[in-house]
């Protein structure tokens, strides 16, 4: 039966969401504030509109569920996350901050572009594509979520569920852009800060300690230890593949946007500090859920695992405060895919339309083709999503990976490299996305996560095609040099 409270706390959330959407679409005046905010985001908005719109509903619902369906040792992947969101933020975000303030970048695509002075423009096209397919990806996860929770809570048929979630977050990211996205976020990620803290906590209490945890995980015969992922080399090669999560985040343009549109980096260390507080705590709680979870609600299987969080809700805590705490999962939903809309209609209105087809565009036109944009990989997001046999931690995995292998040692590349050149970048880009999609569709992902191989194969082709294709350009090498010595000034 559905209950009213639930229903009530989930109608004032949507109508907060747009009322917020609302809001900024009267503020937002041209491209560079509805894709950046105008540069001008604070250190608690940027850090924790990063981290919610990173970690998504996996957080909620995939990561618990790995760790319900398989035990301790999947702890890794919060591990290598965790090692992978510190890295970072110290060592990406101040340059990155820099470097696009001064090319005036507004995309990771353009960025790539302008930063190696890439004349056929192929860079930025290619990663453009990139960054359209693999988050359209990306976005289906946050649906499929979506459809779950809905599901699980009102019994809703799954496409149904899977309509009504797409229609919200379209709508308030069609209307205030960038500073919707990054201001929802900062809710919604304090929302979902609470409700990792309080759930496990309750449920501790409610499974009856420790120790009949630890029974119930033996039971099952889950992993009981960390290096329980097999002995020698397949142990290893196992920590090092859910461990590979943490590359991801070189290239996650979703993420670097925040960096981009931050104030300054001087507000970097305060943001910093508290996204690694966020992330630690959020990451441990989920990995304490999936637990939990295991005597809390025995018996998950066939998918289910993914709802362990949602069922631990709706039977341990009343109706109200049940509607607050499963709000916070579709707040992990929104607040990721609210950014992925975003990024990718960036990507098709200023490396596409602005940059191919209408050079002389107004702001005005460019931020109604925007929201076009928003509508139009949503409902391509949506149909992928109505299929419900797909898993969330499915799909992330294949997107994360992804944006990792075609995009994270470009940036490092572009942050730390004076001599590298525009042909080498192309390269590796198309080398480490063509690597990871052949070894996912070999079926060698059970080996090894395919971001490992296409991270390596992007350096390495970038490291070999530099000897013969190393940066001449003296205005790059230039820029290099300027942004270092403000780097070292700050």
């Amino acid at each position: 039966m559905i209950s009213y409270a639930t229903l009530v706390t989930f109608f004032v959330y949507f109508v907060f969401l747009m009322a917020v959407g609302i809001y900024f679409y009267r503020r937002t005046s041209n491209l560079e504030d509805y894709l950046l905010g105008g540069r001008g985001m604070g250190s608690w908005v940027t850090a924790l509109s990063a981290q919610a719109s990173d970690m998504s509903g996996w957080l909620l619902m995939g990561l618990p569920g790995a760790v319900y369906l398989w035990g301790i040792n999947q702890s890794w992947i919060a591990i290598g996350l965790g090692i992978g969101t510190f890295f970072n933020w110290l060592l990406v975000a101040p340059r990155l901050r820099m470097y696009t303030g001064k090319l005036h970048s507004m995309t990771l695509s353009g960025f790539l572009g302008e930063r190696f002075g890439d004349p056929t423009g192929l860079i930025r096209i290619i990663s453009a594509l990139i960054t359209l397919l693999f988050f359209t990806i990306y976005a289906s996860s946050g649906l499929v979520a979506a459809g779950k929770l809905f599901v699980a809570m009102f019994g809703m048929h799954y496409a149904i569920a899977v309509i009504v979630g797409a229609v919200v977050m379209i709508l308030y990211t069609f209307l205030g852009g960038f500073l919707a996205v990054c201001w929802t976020d900062l809710f919604q990620g304090l929302l979902m800060f609470i409700a990792i803290i309080v759930v496990p906590i309750v449920g501790l209490q409610h499974a009856g300690g420790m120790s009949a945890i630890g029974r119930s995980i033996v039971e099952k015969g889950l992993s009981t230890s960390l290096f329980t992922s097999g002995s020698g080399i397949a142990g290893i090669v196992a920590i090092i593949s859910t461990m590979a999560w943490g590359l991801g985040y070189f290239g996650q343009p979703h993420i670097l946007a925040r960096f981009m549109g931050i104030k300054s980096i001087k507000e970097l260390p305060k943001s910093m500090t508290i996204a690694m507080i966020w992330v630690v705590v959020s990451l441990t709680g989920a990995v304490i859920v999936g637990l939990i979870g295991t005597a809390v609600v025995p018996g998950l299987s066939g998918g289910n695992e993914e709802k362990v969080f949602i069922l631990m809700i709706d039977g341990l805590f009343n109706p109200w405060l049940g509607g607050v705490l499963l709000a916070a999962i579709l707040a992990a939903i929104m607040s990721t895919i609210d950014s992925q809309l975003l990024v990718s209609s960036s990507a098709l209105t200023e490396d596409f339309y602005k940059h191919i087809i209408r050079k002389e565009a107004s702001d005005k036109e460019l931020i109604w083709v925007g929201r076009i944009c928003v509508l139009i990989i949503a409902l391509i997001a949506l149909f992928l999503a109505l299929n419900p046999n797909s898993t969330v931690l499915g799909l992330v995995s294949y997107a994360w990976g992804g944006f990792g292998a075609a995009f994270g040692p470009a940036v490092l590349m572009a942050l730390f490299s004076r001599k590298t050149g525009w042909q080498s970048i192309l390269g590796g880009i198309v080398v480490g996305t063509v690597v990871l999609v052949i070894w996912k569709n070999l079926g060698l992902g059970s080996v090894m996560y395919e971001i490992v191989p296409g991270f390596l194969a992007n350096f390495l082709t970038v490291f070999l095609l530099n000897f013969k294709f190393g940066q001449q350009n003296e205005r790059i090498l230039s820029e290099f040099d300027e942004v270092e010595q403000s780097i070292a000034k700050a």
